[in-house]
């Protein structure tokens, strides 16, 4: 297989014009077709010589010819890197004129609690125009600030900062400057923008570098399971805030796979649902070795009626399809010894648990539903020796993926600042925004164009 790379990277430095999908999850996802040289002809007829050699390697579904990629362009310029962060949130304003972002002076490091960042916002309409809009002081380079639009307003925005030596989380309309503090960071917001939940960024930083905030030490650090740290409900219109469950609470609750004296518990990847009736967390678990084990659960809004929906201990990325269905990945599942996409039904007791998109969809990317629900957008993290990501989408219907582009990752991005693509979607699917290195100018936004290009991929 290593031949076959090397081949393929002198095929791609030649600047092949024809994108051949990966459908087998085995990393042969490339570009290939006609060169601009004169015995172009002859080279083309090589490419698709390899491409059938590959085929007959990896069995007749492993290879399949895609059409061109959609569009694309960066749209952060100017000095700093730029990044949005996860893919679970508004990034676009309703009107699809305003694409949020941050921007920071430095990669390559851990963020201390000195290091400060920029909010502000594209204007696509404006020539990419960047509009400044605050700071902050409470990120991780996975998930930024929380920054996003908050939902059933076409102005405000949230995000998390911290003062005083405390957390907090700032809202702000974007047109009038009018802003307002709360106490409390949030993590994921209601629907309705009323209401959001909470977890405790200390203990995170403390077990899962990455995703918490420096600056406040962890008060519980030396507790494997505090009662007084957990999930907090934040209400978002009176800034008051109540814990609604905690991790005592949940550490006692059902079977802990593979227990073992020593494993410290914690909170994260919270997210309300559709309607606002439920929201997930991730329970997990970091042994002293450092390694960690999860559970998916959900409750009600108010902390009740606590369901372990993915018990085994294997359960990551993750999205709302609708109500009472919720995409997953996890393993040792339905006889699946490795990672794979299920389709769980979050229901009391348990639910029907269907696998999705075996050997098609990716199984560690960042999932979600595009509006209509006949594709899930997802991605891949680097693969092959040239450490390329692929944002691509799944057609449910037909089984069908069809990749968005295809960026490189240089070797400097790995571990807590590594660059995930996080794909995410305008409120109309229109667009897509992911963020991805950009030569030497490091992370920026990439903004791609799905109008009319999505059409012709449906069979």
């Amino acid at each position: 297989m290593a031949s076959w790379m090397a081949l393929y990277g002198e095929l791609r430095a030649a600047r092949c014009g024809r994108q051949v999908a990966d459908s087998t999850g085995t990393g042969v996802s490339r570009r290939f077709g006609m060169l601009t040289h004169p015995r172009g002809l002859g080279t083309r007829i090589g490419c698709w010589l390899v491409l059938v050699l590959i085929g007959a390697m990896l069995g007749p579904a492993a290879v399949a010819v895609r059409a061109e990629f959609p569009k694309s362009r960066v749209i952060t310029h100017g000095t700093g890197h730029h990044w949005f962060g996860y893919y679970d949130k508004f990034q676009f304003d309703p009107t699809n004129r305003y694409v949020l972002a941050m921007s920071v002076d430095f990669e390559h490091r851990s963020p201390t609690a000195d290091d400060e960042i920029r909010i502000g916002m594209v204007d696509l309409q404006d020539g990419d125009k960047w509009i400044e809009l605050g700071t902050s002081r409470a990120w991780n380079w996975q998930q930024g600030c929380m920054l996003q639009w908050l939902p059933g307003s076409d102005s405000q925005i949230l995000w998390n900062d911290r003062q005083d030596g405390r957390f907090v989380c700032h809202l702000l309309d974007v047109f009038t400057r009018e802003r307002r503090t709360i106490p409390f960071p949030i993590y994921s917001v209601s629907p309705d923008g009323t209401w959001a939940v909470s977890t405790d960024f200390s203990r995170i930083q403390d077990v899962r570098p990455g995703y918490g905030y420096a600056g406040i030490p962890d008060p519980h650090a030396e507790e494997l399971s505090p009662a007084d740290s957990g999930i907090l409900r934040v209400d978002l219109q009176t800034g008051s805030a109540r814990q609604i469950l905690s991790i005592d609470q949940i550490a006692r609750m059902g079977e802990i796979p593979k227990p073992e004296p020593g494993i410290k518990h914690y909170f994260n990847h919270l997210l309300v649902s559709p309607d606002g009736g439920r929201f997930i967390a991730l329970h997990r678990w970091r042994y002293p070795d450092g390694t960690r084990l999860t559970r998916l659960i959900t409750a009600d809004p108010e902390g009740e009626d606590i369901r372990i929906v993915i018990p085994n201990g294997y359960a990551s990325h993750f999205i709302w399809r609708d109500p009472e269905h919720i995409l997953v990945q996890s393993r040792h599942l339905l006889g699946e010894e490795g990672w794979a996409n299920f389709l769980v039904e979050d229901q009391p007791g348990g639910g029907s648990v269907r696998l999705v998109g075996k050997g098609v969809l990716d199984p560690g990317g960042h999932l979600s539903y595009l509006p209509g629900g006949e594709w899930i957008l997802s991605d891949t993290y680097p693969q092959t020796a040239a450490r390329v990501q692929t944002p691509h989408l799944f057609h449910l219907a037909t089984g069908r993926r069809v990749d968005l582009g295809h960026f490189p990752v240089g070797e400097k991005y790995r571990g807590e600042w590594r660059v995930d693509t996080h794909p995410r979607y305008s409120r109309d699917g229109r667009f897509v925004c992911i963020d991805a290195p950009d030569g030497e100018r490091g992370r920026q936004l990439h903004l791609i164009d799905l109008d009319g290009w999505l059409s012709r991929q449906t069979p």
